[in-house]
């Protein structure tokens, strides 16, 4: 499950009150985060592994849906046997159904049992007591209601229902009609009667009843299809191999299906037909990916097909379904919306892709131990990031994803393996999916890429088709390695919080020697950290390898000379927060000589605020050329261009940069820092950029273009509206916002009600002044009224008063107008926050 795309409200949190006060130019990341559940004290129940009564053999499913009323009528043969013990009963759940016949399968005739039903679980009396040698299959009839059902759902998942019916009265225009699911983490008992629990494991086999113009997907392979007389088909897939129930899917819809390979197996995109020309261009890379993964993990991709769906309105970002992956509707995007980032803006489908090892080939055994799910599949991006880009892009992702758990209130004070949850939901956080990914990462350098992979390897070929936890894994690597790592599991599996680490340097020249003192400033205990230190001397680099046990520690280092600069934690893959106290010049000496993003990273980062100084001035100025990307923008937007040094050096590579750098992200940075000088001299650099194919670059040069000539920005911005998205689409709406008339209004209303909180954010000045100028009443009132609705979603994050001060500013604008009844709006919805 990668539930990143939901928008992380608690990293938003530390941003909004910058971009309400200004409508800056932030060059935001493609990925969201998901919201943080609040966490209050923690239960006292310890989650215990499911026990093991019986166990589940095979599903068999005959499905219909009513699309008007939003039914399932589901007749099931459910096939168990009991785990160990002799048992005569059994206990299914099944949420908010209507169960009509409940009966074993006797010599091919259904036998009634008894049975008791409370909404949310069956309890059955069997016909006999069952030994664990014995197989008993239970027939039921039932009726799924999804939408009559009351569940919660969590930051990752934001619905539990299970079934979704989606615009099946075609009310909403445009709009496809779709059925789908959604299992995890305990949903399918919505729609199938089972036991909904990680560690049971189930073959199946559904036959779907869909009008005929629907195509299906469902796990495994598609045995049969039948056309019936009514005009609707009859689609059977099967799933030979056991796989967890919260993985079974279903979907059904108006699909076009592009079909690829990996080696001899079939890989296929299902996408709405307006997107099916770009299934290549989002999807195509991943058989590319599936043979990367194979070839680490020395098991090749064990199930029989690959498919990925897209569809609408999902209640997440992605699901790992066995054989067939569903992804929320972030990811169907045209070769356009493309073009910034590539496919490295589609990291879910190398997330969701190694959970087919991860968590549908071997599955946790209990929501507690979920890291050995969502941990590796956090993993799987920094791995592809560094294998497909290079190890600084790799290095930068590993670093900036783990912010999100950073900012995260309380994140610090849970455990990675978790026995103690208010609700299940709960595990899916940053800490199970950012703080594990680095854990992982961490150990994966500790082993060395051997060790570690030939470790996952066995875990793999130990736990298949199984349900495991982390111990098994500690065991893996312990068996590969030789060496025991429970102090490793037990302060960051079993363990709580992060290292707070200082580092402070000192040369002795008497002694010729070179201290490093380490102190660890976080409450509790000590963390024990292994430590590679690269020393850099007139004869090169040398790597030593040390231990920090004590919370203060110092290391001692005899050399020949004083070292032009000593670098902890050389691979830059401890999580930690890190004040490294290097002098000016050893930063500057790090950025021309670190081998990996973050080092120069952290030295543009130490340096960038002292341009008026030489040597700061040399490395942001030289990082504008680095060969890496992602450092040029964060050069581009550190420069100061008050300091007249700065700016005579900086013009000429801006302006160079802007015209012709093969990346998107740095021509659109590069012309942003140009549009803040309002130079006219520039303004053909920015007409010419017009035309772009990169919406990023397009909206960058249309602001240039408003910051010299506001009526020509709006002439341009009417001419890009009808192909536009993204930040084009925010750039002309601020321009409309600012300088449009009524016929602008919808547009900008449109962008404002759609965005996210972050756009919100943006847009949240000129809208309000759009709304106190226009000269439509009822547009004006719509604006008071949305405004009124981001008075109350961002008063958690204490910005109430300043979206009332903007309120204020359109009541005086109606007021201005004569515009009374919109002024009296404005008034109450202020009334309203207050």
């Amino acid at each position: 499950m990668k539930s990143e795309k939901i928008i992380n409200l608690m990293f938003i949190k530390k941003t909004l009150p910058a971009l309400l006060i200004a409508g800056v130019f932030i060059s935001a990341h493609n990925g969201a985060f998901a919201q943080e559940p609040v966490h209050k004290d923690p239960m006292s129940i310890y989650r215990a592994t499911a026990t093991k009564i019986n166990d589940l053999v095979n599903t068999k499913l005959d499905v219909k849906f009513d699309y008007k009323k939003r039914y399932l009528y589901g007749k099931e043969w459910v096939t168990l046997k009991p785990h160990f013990y002799p048992t005569d009963s059994l206990r299914l759940d099944a949420k908010g159904m209507d169960i009509h016949q409940i009966a074993v399968v006797k010599n091919g005739k259904n036998v009634p049992l008894k049975y008791s039903y409370d909404n949310m679980s069956l309890n059955i009396k069997l016909d006999k007591k069952y030994l664990n040698s014995e197989k008993y299959t239970i027939y039921i009839d039932y009726t799924s209601k999804p939408d009559e059902l009351k569940v919660q759902g969590s930051a990752a998942i934001n619905d539990a229902k299970g079934l979704y019916f989606i615009n099946t009265d075609s009310t909403e225009k445009g709009k496809p009609v779709q059925i789908w699911t959604q299992g995890e983490s305990e949903s399918n008992s919505a729609w199938f009667p089972t036991i909904d629990k990680p560690n049971q494991k189930t073959t199946d086999e559904i036959s779907m009843t869909v009008p005929g113009k629907y195509v299906t997907l469902s796990n495994g392979r598609l045995a049969s299809q039948k056309k019936n007389a009514d005009g609707t088909r009859t689609d059977t897939w099967v799933m030979d191999l056991p796989h967890a129930p919260y993985l079974i899917m279903m979907a059904v819809g108006d699909f076009r299906i592009y079909h690829d390979k990996w080696r001899n197996k079939e890989v296929n995109y299902y996408l709405e037909p307006k997107y099916a020309p770009y299934a290549k261009d989002i999807f195509g890379f991943t058989p590319e990916v599936m043979e990367y993964f194979s070839n680490i993990l020395g098991v090749d991709y064990p199930w029989n097909k690959y498919s990925q769906i897209v569809v609408r309105d999902y209640v997440s970002g992605a699901m790992e379904n066995t054989t067939a992956t569903l992804h929320g509707e972030q990811v169907q995007l045209t070769r356009r919306q493309l073009i910034d980032g590539g496919s490295e803006s589609l990291i879910d489908i190398v997330h969701e892709l190694f959970h087919q090892w991860f968590g549908d080939y071997v599955t946790t055994e209990s929501w507690s131990n979920l890291t050995v799910n969502e941990s590796f599949a956090d993993l799987s991006e920094t791995l592809w990031m560094e294998h497909k880009y290079g190890a600084d892009a790799g290095n930068e992702y590993n670093y900036k994803t783990i912010e999100p758990y950073f900012q995260t209130p309380g994140a610090a004070t849970r455990n990675l393996v978790r026995f103690y949850y208010n609700d299940k939901e709960d595990v899916f956080d940053m800490v199970t999916y950012r703080k594990g990914g680095r854990i992982l990462n961490m150990l994966r350098h500790y082993l060395g890429d051997d060790a570690f992979f030939k470790g996952l390897n066995l875990y793999l070929k130990t736990n298949a088709f199984k349900a495991a936890e982390a111990q098994q894994l500690r065991l893996a690597f312990e068996e590969v390695s030789g060496q025991d790592l429970n102090w490793f599991f037990n302060q960051w599996y079993y363990g709580a919080g992060h290292p707070v680490l200082s580092i402070n340097y000192q040369w002795d020249e008497a002694t010729k020697t070179q201290s490093v003192i380490l102190n660890q400033s976080q409450d509790g205990n000590a963390f024990i950290l292994p430590l590679k230190v690269d020393i850099y001397t007139a004869n090169g680099k040398e790597r030593k390898q040390v231990w920090m046990r004590d919370k203060s520690d110092t290391l001692t280092f005899k050399l020949a000379a004083k070292p032009k600069l000593v670098n902890v934690d050389a691979d830059k893959v401890l999580l930690c927060i890190k004040v490294d106290n290097h002098t000016p010049e050893e930063f500057a000496y790090q950025y021309f000589n670190g081998p990996l993003y973050l080092d120069r990273h952290e030295a543009l980062a130490a340096l960038s605020p002292h341009q008026d100084t030489k040597g700061a001035r040399e490395v942001v100025l030289a990082a504008l050329n680095d060969r890496y990307w992602s450092l040029q923008v964060e050069a581009i937007n550190a420069l100061n261009m008050k300091n007249d040094d700065v700016r005579n050096a900086a013009l000429p590579i801006l302006t160079k940069l802007a015209q012709t750098s093969k990346r998107t992200e740095v021509q659109a940075a590069a012309l942003h820092k140009l549009a803040d000088l309002k130079a006219a001299g520039n303004l053909n650099i920015f007409k010419n950029a017009i035309g772009s194919e990169s919406y990023m670059v397009e909206a960058a040069a249309l602001r240039g273009i408003a910051q010299i000539d506001a009526a020509e920005a709006l002439t341009y911005a009417h001419k890009l509206e009808k192909d536009s998205d993204g930040p084009l689409k925010l750039e002309i709406a601020n321009i409309y916002a600012t300088n449009g008339q009524s016929a602008d209004w919808p547009f900008v209303y449109e962008q404002f009600t759609k965005g996210r909180l972050d756009t919100k954010a943006r847009m949240m000045r000129n809208f309000a002044n759009m709304a106190a100028k226009v000269d439509n009443p009822a547009y004006a009132q719509q604006g008071i009224s949305e405004l009124v609705k981001a008075g109350k979603r961002f008063k958690e994050y204490g910005q109430t008063p300043r979206i009332i001060e903007y309120i204020n500013t359109v009541k005086a604008g109606r007021e201005k107008l004569g515009d009374q009844a919109s002024a009296k709006a404005a008034e109450d919805g202020i009334k309203e926050l207050q």
